[in-house]
């Protein structure tokens, strides 16, 4: 196994906690998922959102979906105009068989912009 880093964005509807949450968990349950992972092969995660989310930390989402053990750490996304608004992104660090041409970036609903490349 090697330690790998795998990039993913979503774009929630609302800045509610609930919103947050839900948005979080679908992403990290997708690259969770395509990237044939575990939470125990989860070395840590960066979590960022942009300005205009503050209902809650990203991280509550992750803690409550099999995160308790990770290392999480939330940030604020710099505030450039024209940005996408409502914007979750991640950072996850991990230990996979993948090769650098298997793992999969995700980029979920609007996100999906920002990597046209690389959306799912």
């Amino acid at each position: 196994m090697t330690v790998k880093a795998i990039r993913g964005a979503i774009q929630v509807d609302l800045n509610t906690a609930e919103h947050i949450h839900s948005g979080v968990k679908e992403l990290l349950g997708a690259i969770l998922t395509i990237n044939q992972l575990v939470p125990e092969d989860v070395i840590s995660v960066i979590l960022t959102s942009t300005p205009d989310l503050v209902a809650d930390f990203p991280a509550v989402g992750a803690r409550g979906m099999g995160f308790e053990s990770v290392p999480l750490l939330c940030a604020t996304e710099i505030d450039v105009p024209g940005a996408l608004p409502r914007v979750i992104r991640v950072m996850l660090h991990c230990n996979t068989e993948l090769s650098s041409k298997e793992v999969s970036h995700i980029y979920l609903k609007g996100a999906a912009a920002l990597r046209r490349d690389l959306a799912q």
